[in-house]
């Protein structure tokens, strides 16, 4: 069974930058599909990033060039870089990995098609 721990997080001001980590025990990220979403209360778990295992990457479209999802050569651990961060950007962030690739990207965004994720870790974005 693949666990995920997530670290980072915290509270930063608008424009700050945040670097969330996501590692994995039980097995690797490699040849898989990861990805990242997040959930601000109140709200629907929204689609932040993908990276397919080939290597292309898909990203929310509010993200907007300022995030960044990475996997270490390992591929024991993955990243989210979020830069210039917006108040609106404030909520509990989830790693998530699937077991078999995706055959397409239709549904990369869609958070029931991942079978792993990570325990999630709070992000605040506040003057």
């Amino acid at each position: 069974q693949v666990r995920l721990v997530q670290s980072g997080g915290g509270l930063v001001q608008p424009g700050g930058s945040l670097t969330l980590s996501c590692a994995a025990s039980g097995g690797t990220f490699s040849n898989r599909d990861i990805a990242w979403f997040r959930q601000a209360p109140g709200k629907e778990r929204e689609f932040v990033a993908h990276l397919d295992w080939r290597g292309p990457i898909n990203y929310g479209n509010f993200v907007a060039g300022r995030f960044i999802i990475s996997r270490d050569n390992s591929g024991n651990t993955m990243s989210l870089q979020l830069n210039d961060l917006k108040p609106e950007d404030t909520a509990v962030y989830y790693c998530a990995a699937k077991s078999v690739a995706f055959v397409s990207s239709n549904d990369v965004w869609v958070p029931g098609r991942y079978d792993w994720w990570g325990q999630g870790t709070q992000v605040t974005v506040s003057a």
